[in-house]
């Protein structure tokens, strides 16, 4: 799936803008309570212009992981080949995220909800938006061990389970606590977390 052809056209623009405006609209009401009448008062045309440019609400949906998280993905992919050594790509990549996020809640809040309720893609769908970034990170763990900053002793999958989940859960409560906080704000704990620990390296015995 694609989005219209880029380069700055009216076409473009309108979708872009109907995308974003579905994202408001899911964010604030939940996807299954949304309404192609709701997504088009949010973007302000008419309830046929979305059939324009989607086929139904599940369209808009499918091209909000196959279209927009992509384009967000690759701005992660961008900051992290500003950085040479391993930890400051996994910095980059951390504070990216967060800030991508802190950004745009709406898109968040439709990220962190239906990527775990929506069962209506197909796994191929979902593996295909989700191993840009799953890749990425394995990549900066790989790295990270050939430089001796990431234990080698550590398989590489269970690294990037550890990175994504807790990421992934600091943005949810973020989400949660009425966002009272920057989230940006967690980007150096997280990676102070993953290359130290949570122990001081001392026995706590007698």
């Amino acid at each position: 799936m694609t989005a219209p052809a880029t380069g700055g056209s009216k076409k473009n623009e309108k979708y872009q803008h109907i995308l974003e405006a579905a994202i408001r609209t899911f964010a604030r009401k939940g996807y299954f309570n949304s309404t192609i009448s709701q997504i088009a008062r949010e973007a302000g045309v008419a309830d046929g212009t979305i059939y324009l440019y989607f086929k139904s609400k599940d369209d808009i949906l499918d091209h909000f992981f196959s279209y927009k998280t992509r384009e967000v993905f690759s701005r992660f992919k961008e900051e992290v080949d500003k950085a040479d050594n391993a930890l400051d790509k996994l910095r980059n990549l951390i504070y990216r995220h967060l800030e991508e996020f802190e950004t745009n809640p709406d898109m968040a809040v439709v990220y962190q909800v239906e990527i775990r309720l929506r069962r209506r893609l197909s796994d191929d769908q979902i593996r295909e938006m989700s191993n840009t970034y799953f890749d990425l990170v394995s990549s900066i763990i790989t790295q990270g061990q050939r430089e001796d900053v990431v234990r080698r002793d550590l398989p590489v999958a269970l690294v990037k389970q550890f990175i994504i989940g807790a990421v992934d859960e600091v943005i949810s409560s973020w989400l949660y606590s009425s966002r009272k906080y920057r989230l940006v704000s967690m980007a150096e704990p997280l990676v102070e977390l993953f290359i130290r620990g949570i122990g001081t390296g001392e026995s706590g015995s007698p």
